[in-house]
């Protein structure tokens, strides 16, 4: 008996100190807790109390090279309801259903979905979220977001691109400049008590948001608008796929223009611009989006036909294997090991020297000169003129040069290269190559970032872009500019000629592949002054029905092009006493007549007559309608049944 008294009081005692420590323990996380981590621990339970909302900044604009807002911000709202705080949801599902144009069921189903925050509707106009505001329904939160908004809706939009919900850029100028454009988000912090319901008496904390830089650009909208109707005008007549137009300053790279129809409208960028037939699938449709919003002067690749001649020109000429007076026979083509490959005219040229081969576009002459620079050196000169690597343009997602490998490129390879096939190049590094050898030898970066400034109109960055000098020499970019210049005034650039400015160029047409399909693109690559060239353009119009020849139908658009921008950017006519004797006329309408009647008025004034197709009634004609053309031209006619 008194064995168990004792053995109950030990376990009395033992169980009095294990609760005494385990008191003491507690006292002394508590000390600690308050002592040592109270500041933490009071900031975690403020934070559970605080609700924090971000505030949109505002995106920086983009104005074009005088100062023309092409790239805004407008004011919208964001619509959402934080679940704790609703006292009627009856009536908050009836008005937001009614003045979001939503059904009640799509409203219900976020209105009691049981979350912090529950975003109904975003980018809601401004004059509707105001509405909302005024029923002051708790619950309901209307926030002032900025939506972007392009003022002339498809004017360069494969340029400018645009934005995504998230006001973040995401194809061309827009993504690409997102650093100066994004500015910084702002915040609001609200207290809440423990069931989430904001409190009446508390202050909000407020952070402003710090608006984003503003972008200027080499871009012209007047000269844009020109390119756009000179575009919009040769696809619909010649029913084409495409058609792109660049128009650059050679000197120093600023685009002053770049054009890819179709295009679509930058305020609705997920509209497709094309009739599709049936239901698309996801998959199907953001196939066709990115088709959309893609660039091809920058993203796509193709054959430049004749136009590369003026590589090649520069190359042999810089070399010192061709000269103006070296004579040459084309008798149609020229056999190249095992291989016959033609000239465009099949008759041949005959006797030529080299300015006349250039003149003539004749592809047996550009074979020999090909010849004889050789493989070496002519690969050399792909890499001295910058035609290997990409240009460095301003925007995503430029294609690079497809060219042969050195060790894969026999004579038929170099011959065909020699005058612009078997291998691609983009359009915006045509272009950047022949006005680097036009400009006297200095290797430019093509680019439409010019500078950027604050809200204040201050100037934070100018941009400079790489030149690389002598690439080739000044006496032979002057030799080329005399050479193209001949192939305008009197060869086969000459629908180009614009009396009065001195206009060199080049024109081409190159087959698509594969060739058994019978597409075509047809090019021109024009620049003006020829004696000191101010704007270089290139035209491309991509499967033209009909005729499709470079000098037919793409020389005229950049004839038209400069009709309206040189005299906008100042550059005077200047006439020669030959020019101003030239007599003009304006070009009669045939289509519709038989060729018969075509020819007897086309002879009235001493008109050249170039016939193709078969039939007995004129269908097309070049020069259109109505143009001021010069007596002695060469007027082309398509005939058909």
């Amino acid at each position: 008996m008194q064995r168990n008294k004792t053995q109950n009081r030990r376990k009395t005692v033992v169980f009095f100190f294990a609760v005494l420590m385990v008191f003491a323990v507690l006292v002394g996380r508590l000390v600690y807790l308050i002592g040592f981590r109270g500041d933490y621990y009071s900031e975690k339970a403020e934070e559970l109390h605080e609700r924090e909302r971000s505030i949109k900044a505002a995106r920086g604009e983009i104005y074009d090279t005088n100062g023309v807002l092409i790239a805004t911000n407008k004011t919208v709202c964001t619509i959402s309801v934080i679940h704790s705080q609703l006292t009627d949801s009856e009536k908050v599902i009836k008005v937001l259903a009614s003045e979001l144009g939503m059904t009640e069921e799509a409203v219900r189903k976020r209105v009691e979905k049981v979350s912090a925050r529950e975003k109904i509707k975003s980018n809601v106009e401004k004059e509707i979220g105001d509405r909302i505001r005024e029923y002051d329904l708790d619950g309901v939160k209307v926030d002032e977001d900025f939506k972007r908004y392009y003022p002339f809706d498809s004017l360069a939009s494969k340029v400018l691109g645009f934005t995504g919900s998230d006001n973040q850029g995401i194809i061309g100028l827009e993504v690409i400049y997102e650093d100066y454009l994004k500015g910084t988000e702002g915040q609001i912090l609200t207290v809440t008590d423990a069931k989430g319901v904001e409190l009446v008496n508390t202050a909000e904390k407020r952070i402003d948001p710090l608006a984003g830089n503003n972008l200027y650009i080499s871009l012209d909208v007047n000269i844009q608008k020109y390119a756009v109707q000179a575009a919009q005008k040769v696809l619909e007549k010649k029913q084409a796929k495409a058609v792109s137009i660049i128009l650059m300053n050679p000197q120093n790279g600023e685009i002053y223009a770049m054009v890819n129809l179709p295009e679509f409208n930058l305020n609705e960028p997920y509209t497709l611009n094309v009739e599709t037939e049936g239901t698309l699938t996801s998959e199907e449709r953001q196939k066709l989006l990115n088709q959309m919003w893609r660039n091809g002067a920058i993203n796509d690749t193709y054959e430049p036909g004749s136009t590369f001649k003026i590589i090649t020109m520069s190359a042999a000429l810089e070399e010192g294997v061709v000269s103006l007076n070296d004579t040459f026979s084309c008798p149609g083509f020229k056999i190249v090991e095992d291989r016959k490959i033609r000239c465009h005219k099949v008759a041949g040229h005959g006797a030529e020297n080299f300015v006349q081969g250039a003149m003539n576009s004749c592809n047996p002459v550009f074979i020999e000169v090909g010849l004889r620079l050789g493989i070496d050196r002519y690969y050399d000169y792909f890499g001295q003129f910058g035609l290997l690597t990409k240009t460095g343009i301003d925007l995503p997602g430029e294609a690079g040069t497809i060219m042969h490998k050195k060790d894969n490129m026999g004579l038929v390879e170099l011959a065909t290269v020699s005058f612009g096939q078997s291998f691609q190049v983009s359009p915006i590094q045509m272009l950047t190559t022949v006005s680097s050898l036009i400009n006297g030898g200095r290797r430019i970066t093509p680019h439409f970032g010019v500078d950027v400034r604050n809200s204040e109109g201050e100037i934070i960055e100018v941009f400079s872009y790489e030149t690389k000098e002598n690439i080739l020499s000044e006496e032979t970019s002057k030799t080329v500019r005399y050479i193209l210049e001949q192939v305008v005034s009197a060869g086969s650039g000459k629908n180009a000629y614009l009396p009065g400015f001195h206009i060199g160029g080049k024109t081409a047409t190159s087959e698509k592949l594969p060739r058994s399909l019978k597409k075509y693109i047809s090019s021109f690559i024009g620049f003006a002054p020829a004696d000191d060239p101010k704007i270089i353009g290139i035209v491309i119009i991509d499967e033209p029905q009909g005729i499709y020849y470079g000098g037919t139908i793409a020389a005229p658009v950049m004839k038209e092009l400069f009709e309206n921008v040189l005299p906008y950017l100042g550059i005077e006519e200047v006439y020669s006493e030959e020019e101003a004797k030239k007599e003009t006329v304006i070009m009669p309408a045939v289509e519709g007549m038989t060729v018969k009647e075509a020819k007897e008025l086309m002879q009235e004034n001493s008109f050249e007559i170039r016939l193709l197709g078969e039939g007995e009634r004129v269908v097309e004609q070049f020069p259109l309608a109505g143009e001021e053309i010069s007596v002695n031209s060469t007027i082309i006619l398509y005939l058909a049944e």
